[in-house]
């Protein structure tokens, strides 16, 4: 157990942290990297018990104590952060256990049973290098699953190229003492409309994970100002996006604009993807003309009958903000669907 001193600067610096989605903090390590900060990476690498973070989770910290992400419910912050800060100054990593049979287990907060491990490594040759970061974050962009090993021991990248394993997270090896580091690309919403309504399901959907994608021709609605920076803003019409972005099972689409040129415009892209959410704003009266015009468009029975319309559980709700609540309650619901039917068919081809 290392020992470690949670000073009160800490937790004050702990309160300032970014809230960002963990697919997203490879790539802000990147960039800071990049722009001349030096930073170490925290990596939860095994849990047993009440441990709050799932393996894998990352925090970054910056030697101006700018942090972003987070390895706990906050219990252990402040000593990975003062690690991060050593491991800035020595070049050289450090793996933490946490446990309760630790006599510093009550000062972390896991006195109630439970277990960390946290491998710190210095954005530095000898432990993460900026050039393999910038590999990682090239591999997140195009929503690839991201696949690398740790020497634990020796507190630095095995293989330095991104490969693909067939894990599905991440996990620590201790016959080898590799941690193998696996993130798969996050589900995608894409909203078709930057009206009210979207300004809540945006929000709602990237803090339950989403990567939200905002597509509107409308200058006037399609404001950076009225979203928030987490939410990728395109100021084109859906078609001429879809011209370059391809739909895929992880990806899902609403239309909430009520303006049949834009709307239609989005589904005769996608109707024939494998979206596993697709669904449209708008009355049951709405959604018989609307399935009317792509009928005529040309599309087929069995496309039309992936579009969920109205959008959003039948919660009665009536302001913007509730409506949200309903079309994202029901994006959860097609989502865990979806997984769970994914998870039972690799058991299937595993047995």
């Amino acid at each position: 157990m290392q020992d470690k001193t949670v000073r009160p600067d800490m937790w004050s610096k702990l309160g300032q942290s970014r809230e960002l989605q963990d697919h997203r903090l490879l790539c802000l390590a990147a960039d800071w990297a990049e722009n001349g900060h030096q930073l170490a990476i925290g990596f939860v690498i095994h849990t047993w018990g009440s441990s709050p973070r799932q393996v894998g989770s990352i925090m970054i910290i910056r030697q101006d104590l700018e942090i972003a992400g987070s390895v706990s419910g906050g219990c252990i912050e402040g000593a990975v952060i003062e690690a991060g800060l050593e491991a800035l100054k020595s070049g050289e990593g450090q793996r933490l256990d946490f446990g309760v049979a630790d006599e510093t287990a009550w000062e972390v907060g896991l006195s109630c049973g439970g277990q960390i491990s946290v491998l710190v490594l210095p954005v530095a040759d000898a432990g993460l290098h900026v050039t393999f970061l910038q590999e990682v974050r090239s591999v997140i962009e195009h929503r690839r699953k991201v696949t690398f090993s740790i020497d634990v021991q020796a507190a630095s990248i095995k293989d330095t190229v991104v490969k693909d394993i067939e894990q599905g997270q991440s996990l620590l090896d201790e016959k080898t003492g590799l941690f193998h580091f696996i993130q798969v690309p996050p589900p995608r919403l894409i909203i078709i409309g930057a009206v009210h309504i979207t300004q809540y399901l945006s929000s709602m959907a990237t803090q339950t994970g989403f990567q939200v994608v905002v597509i509107d021709p409308r200058s006037v609605f399609a404001t950076q100002q009225r979203f928030g920076p987490d939410i990728d803003l395109q100021l084109v019409w859906p078609s001429d996006y879809f011209a370059d972005h391809h739909v895929d099972s992880s990806t899902a689409l609403v239309t909430l604009t009520h303006d049949p040129k834009i709307d239609d415009d989005a589904l005769e892209c996608v109707l024939d993807g494998s979206l596993f959410y697709l669904s449209c704003l708008g009355s049951s009266r709405t959604q018989q003309k609307r399935l009317k015009r792509l009928r005529e468009a040309g599309a087929k029975e069995r496309a039309l009958a992936k579009i969920k319309g109205p959008a959003g559980l039948p919660i009665g709700a009536k302001t913007p903000a509730e409506i949200a609540v309903s079309v994202l309650a029901e994006l959860i619901s097609a989502w865990r669907e979806s997984t769970n039917r994914s998870d039972k068919k690799q058991h299937i081809a595993g047995n």
